[in-house]
């Protein structure tokens, strides 16, 4: 398990959270709400939260927003990863990522699995970079943004985790 033992100071980054939904707002997004204090919790800042409806243009145009943005280290989004009509937060990301990273995927249905067995398979839990941006695409329910902050996420953006995270690779994410 990934451990925070290291001599390195923590390093707070910038994270938004979108929050797509057709149906939530400011008074019922438990699960955007929830990753916010989540993220606090643990010494980052929150840049920005939004509420968007599940629409692919209107996903996409507020992800691109904090993507061209040098303020906003990692976007995590709550909701539209189903299989449901409506369902297409990961055809509006997917997109816009300059590189995938297949393992958040496969270890979020691993850990989700443990939990709520067969059914993590509904999940279309995606990660990636664009721009050097890291966005991690997570479902509505609340207890399955618990599992992946807790278990994936918070140790992948703290700069202390050995042996290796993501926050390190941030000042080399635009090498060309």
């Amino acid at each position: 398990m990934a451990k925070n033992e290291s001599k390195r100071d923590f390093i707070a980054l910038n994270i938004a959270i979108l929050t797509i939904s057709d149906t939530r707002t400011d008074e019922s997004d438990i699960s955007g709400v929830r990753l916010a204090e989540l993220l606090e919790r643990d010494g980052h800042i929150l840049q920005e939260k939004v509420i968007v409806p599940d629409n692919i243009y209107r996903i996409r145009a507020e992800i691109s927003k904090w993507i061209s943005s040098p303020k906003v280290n990692a976007i995590l989004t709550t909701g539209g990863t189903g299989v449901t009509g409506r369902d297409g937060t990961p055809e509006a990301v997917g997109v816009l990522f300059d590189k995938v990273i297949d393992g958040f995927g496969e270890m979020f249905r691993y850990l989700s699995y443990q939990q709520i067995k067969t059914s993590t398979i509904q999940s279309r839990s995606i990660a990636g970079v664009a721009n050097g941006t890291y966005i991690f695409c997570l479902p509505g329910s609340v207890n399955a943004c618990i599992t992946a902050w807790d278990e994936i996420i918070k140790f992948q953006l703290d700069y202390r985790t050995r042996p290796c995270n993501l926050a390190e690779l941030i000042p080399r994410l635009k090498e060309k």
